[in-house]
């Protein structure tokens, strides 16, 4: 516990002795006078005598200690942290199986999802097809990252991987890669943030290296949950790249699997409502940031029926309150 004014706990001590010295100089002056006057000493009703008083003088410091303005610190739980959206910009991301398009579909999901969000929440918007860029870092400014979102365009193929990697290395601050030679990965220097999220929007047609399922154990080690989206059906469409006709259709084992290493989920979404609607039942992680919480108050409270309870045993005990 703190005090805003603790200097007010030394007046709140001294003026409590004060007060605790002078009622017991007056029932001393008080017996005198009786032993003067020929009455002796009296011994009956002592707690009638003495309990409406030390209630009002229980009630003094306690008044004082809230005037010096203590406060606790209390976790309060809430969703903050930070949110990496990364979009599927390959030429599959074209296909119309999902209205207007695959990637448009997701684009709109996207720009919803970030409106919903609490200003505790810093979203980054990143986008991978071959490669993975940031194209918006981590801000708590969701108009910069709603507009990120709107320039995002199809092209290239898809890297899952990459996409976790560099989202991984903009989370911890560092660059972040695989082992070449397929050797396990040092994950010592990651650190632990488990106030951060990817969400992934994809078709799930991964075309490129490095491997999205040992990229996601990285994310795990570091304490990064991974949300994936699927973006397409399983029937899929059918889109035009180079003069070429390629079928493209949403593989969701890729998706799931990545989002499972991770402790994250994969939502489906078969058409642009569902997206939509997916958006809603990502899984953002409660943190709990220690507030001061001011318990003027309750002491105020408590001295207020010391107060009333002496000044009401006074009453009907000796026909006054003193």
């Amino acid at each position: 516990m703190s005090f805003l004014y603790p200097y007010v706990l030394i007046l709140a001590v001294l003026i409590s002795a004060v007060a605790v010295a002078a009622y017991l100089s007056l029932q001393r002056r008080r017996a005198a006078a009786l032993r003067a006057a020929g009455f002796g000493t009296l011994t009956g009703g002592g707690l009638r005598r003495h309990l409406p008083y030390a209630l009002l003088l229980a009630a003094l410091p306690i008044l004082l200690v809230g005037l010096a303005r203590p406060q606790a610190q209390v976790a309060v739980p809430r969703v903050s942290g930070t949110v990496l959206l990364a979009f599927d910009i390959s030429n599959s991301m074209a296909a119309t199986d999902v209205s207007p398009s695959r990637l448009a579909a997701a684009q709109a999901a996207a720009t919803q999802f970030v409106g919903e969000q609490p200003d505790t929440v810093d979203v980054g918007v990143l986008v991978f097809g071959d490669q993975a860029l940031l194209t918006q870092a981590p801000t708590a400014d969701h108009t910069a990252a709603t507009a990120a979102i709107a320039r995002v365009k199809p092209s290239g193929g898809t890297s899952l991987g990459q996409a976790i990697l560099v989202g991984l290395g903009t989370i911890t601050g560092k660059p972040v890669s695989l082992p070449a030679d397929g050797s396990a990965p040092d994950t010592s220097a990651l650190g632990y943030w488990p106030s951060a999220t990817i969400v992934a929007f994809s078709d799930g047609e991964n075309t490129g290296g490095p491997d999205a399922e040992a990229a996601a154990e990285l994310a795990a080690a570091a304490g990064v949950r991974i949300q994936t989206v699927g973006v397409g059906t399983a029937k899929g469409a059918t889109v035009k790249v180079d003069g070429y006709q390629l079928n493209t259709a949403l593989d969701e084992s890729t998706l799931t699997a990545v989002a499972q290493v991770t402790g994250g989920a994969y939502h489906a979404a078969g058409d642009a409502d569902t997206l939509n609607d997916t958006t809603k039942s990502i899984d953002l992680r409660l943190t709990t940031k220690k507030e001061p919480l001011e318990l003027t108050a309750p002491f105020a409270g408590a001295a207020l029926l010391l107060l009333a309870l002496g000044g009401l045993l006074g009453t009907r005990w000796h026909g006054r309150i003193v």
